[in-house]
Order: C-alpha cells, then structure tokens, then sequence
C-alpha cells in the first residue's frame, strides 16, 4: 500500500508534467479552429511542449508553481495533524523530486518582503499554501494538488461588483477586468477561473473550487459567453492576435448576502494551468 507522502509526492509531479485529456482537446479543437498562423504556431508549440514534459517527467514551465492543497472529506474519514504533516512531507518530497524551481525565500519577515537574504537552494523548502478542506457525501479523503504559477497572480483581481440585479452587470464587469487582464497576462490562451461570494477570503476560496473541478469539454452558458467575448478581444496565443485568447472559463457560485454587492475573484490560469492532480488518501 502506497504511502501518504508517496501519493502526494506523485501528485506534485503530475500536476507539473501532464495537460488533463481535456486540456489536450481543447488545445487540438482551438488549434483546427484558428486562422491566425501565429497564433497556430503557438498552440502547436504549447501541444508539443506538453507531450515533452510528459514523457520526460518534467514541469510544462520554468515558474513551477506554490502549492496549494484541497482536501474532500466524507464519511467517517478523519484528517489528522499526522495527515496534514504527511501530505507536507510529500509535497517537500515531490518539488524536489522534478526538481521544481527553488523558490522559498529565506529569513524574517521584513527580509522575506524585501528578498533580502536571498532564496533557499532546496526546492522542497518552498512551504505550500494554507491547507482548504471541503467536505462532501462520500466516505473519502482526496486530495486536489494545484500548483499556482506567478503570472496569473499578478493580473488576478478580488473585488466588489455592484450587481443593481442584475447578472449582465456582473459578467460583464467580469469580461472588462478579463480583457484587460488577458493582454497583459503573456502567457495566453488563458482560462478564466472565477469565484463569486459574500467576502474576499470565500470568493478567493470559490475560485480555487472552479480550478478544482472546472472541465474545458462542460461549460454553463455563463462560462460559455465569457469565454466567447474574450475570444473577441484578439489577443490571442502569447498575444500574438488571433481567436484564441481563452480556452474555457471556470466559475463557481456562492452563498451570497442581502447586499447590494457581489465579491469577485478572477485568476487567469495561464495557458500551462489549471495544473492540478487528484488522488484518493483514504477510501
């Protein structure tokens, strides 16, 4: 039986090194439907890029993420500190098995803030993300690894929408910040990840959920129209023009209060992300 911190380990390293199935589709059905002969350029190179790092075990890009960690309990299933130290221990294990880029930066607070002291050698010393438990029906513990690269953060946005009843408002809010976003981000064909809640915290925790469980071959007709408007935008592959500026949208809704406000929060996975693996820790 295959350990905890073995699990996770292998999960670090899918997550790095291989497009799901469907991101592959996608990436073949966007490729067949684009004229631009740039931005085929770059969809083709993106396709070859991902078989490479699969069959050689190696990250899909040079920025290899911060790991973040998305538990589903269920059942009678019971997450230990033993667990969560395991689940550490593998992540440690798996970073520095690709090895991932070493990105932890060293000493206190105001040094880590000011990159003072420089980083650690050691890629596995880059501590991962707060840990998001979500509990569901079946009598499970899984485990989501995601690995959250540099560039989608900088254009991500947590705001406040005033929706005056209005969902048009919110998409294209949505749409306005995405647009701008896309031609700055590089690293296109995106997809939008979006969470929609009462607070900052739950819609950045709804937005992590759409990266989770977000399919490229099962949009609503609200990701559909998003994903449509800012293939509008011509920015297209690396911003080089073309159709093709995203691939899909990813959108999880919320709770939401009695308020005249909707909390947003928009990350552009760039065109190597979502990069997520799912294993079982206990069944």
């Amino acid at each position: 039986m295959e350990s905890i911190e073995f699990k996770v380990r292998k999960a670090v390293i899918n997550a790095s090194t291989v497009f799901s199935d469907d991101k592959k589709a996608i990436c073949r059905k966007a490729l067949e439907q684009e004229n631009n002969p740039n931005a085929r350029w770059m969809l083709e190179t993106i396709l070859e890029n991902a078989e490479i790092a699969e069959k050689t075990l190696r990250p899909t890009c040079d920025d290899t993420g911060i790991p973040h960690v998305f538990l589903e309990v269920g059942g009678r299933k019971v997450v230990s500190a033993e667990m969560l130290r395991a689940i550490q221990k593998g992540v440690a294990e798996g970073l520095r098995a690709m090895p991932c880029r070493p990105m932890a930066v060293k000493g206190n607070d105001l040094q880590r803030l000011e990159q003072s002291t420089g980083l650690d050698d050691d890629p596995g010393a880059l501590a991962m993300a707060p840990v998001f438990i979500k509990t569901v029906d079946e009598d499970v513990v899984r485990l989501h690894l995601l690995l959250q690269g540099g560039g989608p953060e900088i254009r991500g946005k947590t705001y406040r929408v005033f929706h005056q009843h209005k969902l048009s408002l919110i998409i294209d809010e949505i749409v306005e910040w995405a647009s701008e976003a896309a031609g700055l981000l590089g690293c296109t064909p995106c997809t939008p990840a979006i969470g929609i809640g009462r607070t900052h915290f739950e819609a950045a925790s709804l937005m992590l959920e759409a990266m989770v469980y977000g399919r490229f071959d099962v949009q609503n007709e609200i990701e559909q129209e998003i994903t449509d408007r800012l293939n509008k935008t011509n920015v297209g592959p690396l911003g080089l023009g073309g159709g093709t500026t995203a691939l899909a949208t990813f959108l999880r809704v919320g709770p939401q209060r009695a308020s005249g406000v909707r909390i947003v929060c928009l990350r552009l996975s760039c065109c190597v992300e979502p990069r997520v693996s799912s294993v079982l820790l206990l069944d």
